[in-house]
């Protein structure tokens, strides 16, 4: 009887067990505090890239003087037709490797996150393009019209931030949980459990073997 006991209430324990450990859709403030890891080093690799163009297009397009009243800035058509490409493309290389290979990057990973479509693939190129572009829709439209309002940098940083924020607040009133560029691209992201986690070097390690 003793042994029929143990065995009733290990049967009653394991499906609690299995219900905190299985796949869930992940949280906004989570995503948001995995965004805020990616953000440092995103905002390293936009700077680098930016300071690489800027002396490029100085030394090529531009005459450089002695003195601080030399100074100029770089020809619009070169800021808008290279430089601002160029940083988008950074961004997206930045996802689109991560995603593609793991579907985490190095903030996602220590939040245990994975973006994927809603059919549990990894993303591809096309398809991490389309979700960034998304992401970055509400933001920068909210930028313009802070522009617009208001007036100078400040404003549309703000403003910006202000339509991330919204982009995750989405969460919060549809039954999936899916954030705004979720719903729009076809994808989601996860919250992983500690027991089916595995860190994106050892994932990297496997896949290049």
């Amino acid at each position: 009887m003793t042994r029929q006991t143990k065995k009733s209430s290990t049967a009653h324990t394991q499906p609690a067990a299995h219900l905190d450990d299985e796949v869930k859709i992940a949280k906004p403030l989570v995503r948001l505090a995995a965004l805020l890891y990616d953000g440092m080093l995103i905002l390293s690799m936009l700077f680098l890239t930016s300071l690489v163009l800027t002396v490029i297009g100085t030394q090529l397009l531009m005459d450089t003087g002695t003195a601080a009243a030399d100074a100029q800035t770089l020809p619009a058509w070169y800021q808008n037709g290279v430089m601002t490409p160029m940083a988008v493309l950074t961004l997206v290389g930045f996802y689109g490797v991560f995603w593609r290979k793991t579907g985490q990057t190095l903030g996602m990973q220590t939040w245990r996150l994975k973006t994927v479509t809603t059919d549990g693939q990894l993303l591809d190129w096309r398809a991490s393009f389309v979700r960034i572009i998304y992401a970055c829709l509400l933001p920068m439209l909210c930028a313009i019209i802070g522009t617009l309002v208001y007036g100078g940098r400040l404003a549309a940083v703000g403003s910006a931030f202000l339509g991330l924020l919204c982009n995750y607040a989405v969460c919060w009133f549809n039954a999936r949980g899916f954030a705004a560029h979720d719903i729009l691209s076809n994808t989601m992201t996860l919250k992983v459990p500690k027991i089916a986690h595995e860190g994106i070097f050892a994932s990297l390690k496997k896949r290049g073997k």
